[in-house]
Formats: structure tokens, C-alpha cells, sequence
């Protein structure tokens, strides 16, 4: 019959299942395989992590320097301190002017204000007789000089006083003294002039100098030209013009009477007994 099968099928049936098992453990499974891939995969994932906390560092690094910055800057900013302008600044930018009697006369109020008293001051004040016409730039040494001492020859011949000058010019140093003296060709004719200055030349031989001939015309720095009235080598007896190199200028375009150690020398030439004689009209001042 048809339901003959020569076995009983359903006794067999449970021992089909370990063979399939044995089979299944002979075979690798797949699990084994996939878990060390992962691994490998985590293992390269792992530095590009580490990386991604730097950029994650330098991300909350950053604004913070960015808040400082803002902090900063809302914050009031110090006022730079202006730089004072130099005298060259101010002339570098303007045109000279020529000195007047009215500048000098300022320059003794400014300098004696807090070393005299108003009556003191009072009597410093020259009167306009006291000056000679200044300097308008357009006059050399001796034209100046032929203007303001028209009658030279004539003074010059009545000069036999020794020790003293008819003319002091007072310039700011040796060179400047030098090149003046070259200017004084064409107006001095025959008189003598002689270099007052301190570079090279010491005091005591200049007043030896001095007391020998006569000197027409004493050039020099207001330093050694006090000096040697301190020193009795140089009176103003028969001195008449006092000419101050007012107008000119060194390489930094300062006057004589904006460097301080010379308008201090200056003034103390003045003291020494310039302004007492322009007060009793024995002195004229004039400014080149």
C-alpha cells in the first residue's frame, strides 16, 4: 500500500536535526567574523575622534580670546600723549620773521619775570632810541652795518682805546664768528677785528691779545665775550654798538636765543653792564 514507506518516518525524524546541527558548528559562523572588523573599524575611528576634541578645544578656545578682544575694545582707550613741538616744527612750517626790538625786549621780561621784582622790571625796559633798525633779511653784514654806522671811517680813525671795541657782534659759535668775520670785509676797511670765542683759543692769551693793540670790532660767542669783561680783559668804554646775530639759524633751525645755554650767557652779558649803558645812551643795540 501507498502508506507503506518501509520506515516509521516519525521515529527518524529527531535524528535529522543533530546532523543538521553538526553541519551548522563545522561551518564558521559569520558572528566570529564581524566582531573583529567592527574592532578595527573602532580602532581607525578613535584618533579622527581625539581630533574632532581638539577642534572641539580650539573651538571654545577662540571665542573666549574673541570676548577678551571685544572686552578690549569697548573698553576707554588711553590718550597717547601728544609730542611738544620743537622750534624746528614750528619754523618748518612758517616762514621766518625778522627780530625787532619788541622780540627782545620780550625775551628779558619772559627771562627775568621770577628773578626781579615789578620795579626791578620796570627798569629793564629799554626805551626805542636804545635800538638801532633791524635786519629785514635782505641785508648782508657789512650792508647792515654801513646802514645803522654810516659815520665809520671817522670812528674808526678816533678809536685808540686798547682793551676795548667799538662794535661787539655776538653770534652763537666759532664757525659762525669765522664766517662773520669774512663778512666784514667790505665795510671795515682798515680797523681790526678780533675773534672772541673760546675753541682753541684760551682766555688769558685773548687778553693779552687785547691789551697790546687796539680792536675796532670784537666777534664772538656772549660765553667768553662776559668772560673776559669779568676778567677785565675786555671794558666797554669806548663800546657804542652792541649787534646781536639774531636772525640766523643752525641746521636746526634754532637762533641763538633758543638754545639755552646761550641766551643764559647772553642775559648775563647783558647784565654785566650792555643795559646800563643803552639806559644812559651810550649803547646801541641792534639785531642782524
Amino acid at each position: 500500500m501507498g502508506d507503506d514507506l518501509g520506515d516509521d518516518w516519525w521515529k527518524n525524524e529527531g535524528a535529522s536535526e543533530p546532523e543538521e546541527e553538526s553541519e551548522q558548528e563545522k561551518q564558521p559562523r559569520k558572528d566570529v567574523k564581524t566582531k573583529p572588523e567592527k574592532r578595527k573599524m573602532m580602532t581607525e575611528k578613535n584618533p579622527k575622534a581625539k581630533k574632532k576634541k581638539t577642534n572641539d578645544q580650539k573651538e571654545r578656545v577662540i571665542p573666549q580670546k574673541k570676548e577678551k578682544e571685544d572686552q578690549q575694545s569697548s573698553e576707554p582707550k588711553r590718550k597717547r600723549k601728544r609730542k611738544k613741538k620743537t622750534i624746528s616744527d614750528v619754523l618748518a612750517t612758517s616762514e621766518p620773521k625778522p627780530g625787532s626790538a619788541a622780540d627782545l625786549q620780550d625775551l628779558l621780561t619772559q627771562y627775568f619775570s621770577d628773578k626781579r621784582s615789578v620795579i626791578e622790571l620796570e627798569e629793564l625796559k629799554l626805551h626805542n632810541s636804545c635800538f638801532l633798525s633791524s635786519n629785514d633779511l635782505t641785508h648782508t653784514l657789512s650792508s647792515y652795518l654801513k646802514q645803522v654806522c654810516p659815520k665809520w671811517a671817522k670812528i674808526q680813525k678816533q678809536h685808540t682805546e686798547k682793551s676795548s671795541a667799538v662794535i661787539l657782534i655776538v653770534c652763537s659759535s666759532a664757525l659762525r664768528t669765522i664766517d662773520l668775520i669774512k663778512q666784514l670785509t667790505a665795510f671795515k676797511g682798515e680797523a681790526k677785528a678780533s675773534k672772541l670765542f673760546a675753541k682753541h683759543i684760551k682766555i688769558e692769551e685773548q687778553v693779552k691779545l687785547l691789551q697790546k693793540g687796539v680792536t675796532h670790532i670784537g666777534v664772538g660767542t656772549p660765553g667768553r665775550i662776559s668772560a673776559l669783561i669779568d676778567k677785565e680783559g675786555l671794558n666797554l668804554k669806548a663800546l657804542r654798538y652792541l649787534i646781536v646775530d639774531w636772525n640766523w639759524r643752525d641746521q636746526k633751525l634754532r637762533r641763538m636765543v633758543d638754545i639755552p645755554e646761550i641766551k643764559l650767557d647772553f642775559m648775563k652779558l647783558l647784565e654785566s653792564g650792555v643795559l646800563a649803558a643803552c639806559r644812559e645812551d651810550k649803547v646801541k643795540i641792534g639785531l642782524f
